[in-house]
């Protein structure tokens, strides 16, 4: 275990998300088991987005599967590489569309969770902008030999500032956010922290009036039900102020298939597609969207997007797929399978190892003990085609804290004891498979 170099602080993060049935927000490369094609797809379409091109996937598997850990993985490898990552969860307040400001309480999450290298836990878009204006001072320094308070000074810094406005100028709304870039420089210019504080609530989409946007501002629009605009918009900005490109992922997508009325839920299917199209064809740059969701929610016939022929016909796997038996990582739906036994036994030997570290103890269970213990989950829950991370990680947690805490019971006597009931984590036919907490791998 010595070997990972795992730090206090980070092992603690991941006992205690792990403990909790919840994806760990941190230290995820620790246990990241057995999705390395998949991975290496995501991570193909982030170099993508560095030379400029726009890039769009599904992460498809049904609960416990590995979703949302999958989705973690990569927006921590993004930040490593130099991307501005932004994620959120759908649920019935967000949406990507809605008659009652859903789809922009959606944009306002992920702008709440934008994210860099430097800023990895979110809130990075005072960071991103006065990190940039910083460097073009710099630059201007550097070329000039001025300093900052010499006349001409901060002009020479604007100038510099609108050259990369220009570029985003030619975009649909690309004026009014231009304007309001050059709005939070003069804030920052002559430290006045109202006409700051206005630019960030704009960029934020938390402007509800034109009214009060012009006042502060001088723009006649806000962010609205159109709030993807500004997505490639943003995108655009900080791949030209030095970021690679921007990475949305949103997660959670089974809330729409939940929503009951048929209009709303094909206006949120419709701006997806709007999404997807937007995208594949290339007319976002340094842009990449990943969506997970449940197999529910792309397959159903009568209320996922399969119920769209144009969405079958985008997403539905190749008959020739099917006819091989074996799986597509580069088309845009990725389909999560389970893991293997052995997979899932290296998961739990890692587990066992992170958590004698963090209390500081001696690993002693061996593989056929961990064995013992899948084999005992499958007895008691059913099938092994039922078996994922999901049903087991929390459940060996628990058992790790127990005989950490009472080191006079045997493990042997923990899980065959008649009081080992494991997490039941069936199927309810009345709420969907990520209603549920979950820790997916």
């Amino acid at each position: 275990m010595a070997k990972l170099k795992i730090s206090k602080k980070t092992s603690t993060a991941l006992i205690n998300s792990l403990g909790a049935g919840v994806v760990p927000r941190v230290g995820v490369e620790y246990i990241a088991v057995g999705r390395e094609k998949e991975l290496k797809s995501l991570l193909q379409n982030l170099d993508d987005i560095a030379e400029g091109v726009a890039a769009f996937r599904f992460i498809i598997g049904n609960y416990g599967s590995g979703k949302s850990f999958l989705l973690q993985l990569i927006r921590n490898r993004a930040m490593e590489q130099g991307f501005v990552v932004a994620d959120a969860d759908l649920s019935p307040e967000r949406r990507l569309a809605g008659s009652n400001h859903e789809g922009v309480a959606t944009y306002r999450e992920l702008m709440s969770h934008l994210a860099t290298k430097t800023r990895p836990d979110g809130g990075a878009l005072v960071s991103i902008l006065e990190g940039w204006i910083n460097k073009i001072q710099q630059e201007v320094v550097k070329e000039t030999e001025m300093r900052p308070n010499d006349n001409g000074f901060d002009d020479k810094v604007e100038s510099k500032i609108r050259e990369v406005v220009q570029y985003i100028e030619d975009l649909v709304h690309g004026f009014d956010f231009g304007s309001v870039i050059i709005a939070y420089w003069r804030g920052y210019r002559m430290d006045d922290d109202n006409l700051k504080n206005a630019a960030m609530r704009w960029l934020r989409g938390e402007f509800t009036t034109k009214v009060e946007a012009k006042a502060a501002l001088g723009v006649r629009v806000i962010i609205d039900d159109s709030w993807y605009d500004y997505i490639k918009l943003f995108a655009k900005f900080i791949a030209e102020i030095g970021y690679k490109g921007l990475l949305i992922l949103v997660d959670e997508a089974v809330h729409l298939y939940q929503i009951s009325t048929t209009v709303t839920r094909e206006k949120n299917y419709n701006r997806l597609l709007a999404m997807f199209n937007d995208t594949m064809q290339c007319k976002a740059e340094h842009l990449g969207i990943v969506v997970g969701g449940t197999t529910k929610f792309l397959e159903d016939p009568k209320r996922g997007l399969f119920a769209d022929q144009a969405w079958q016909r985008r997403t539905k796997e190749s008959r020739f797929v099917a006819q091989a038996n074996v799986q597509e990582h580069l088309g845009p739906v990725i389909r999560l399978n389970p893991l293997s036994e052995a997979e899932i036994l290296t998961l739990l030997q890692r587990l066992a190892e992170i958590h004698a570290l963090n209390f500081g103890y001696e690993q002693t269970l061996t593989n056929r003990e961990l064995k013992e213990f899948v084999q005992e989950i499958i007895n008691r829950l059913g099938a092994e085609a039922l078996l994922t991370p999901g049903e087991i990680v929390r459940d060996f947690m628990s058992v790790l804290n127990i005989l950490h805490q009472n080191p006079g019971i045997a493990f042997s006597e923990l899980i065959h004891g008649s009081k080992f009931k494991p997490t039941a984590m069936g199927k309810d036919a009345d709420v969907d498979e990520d209603d549920a907490a979950e820790f997916s791998l």
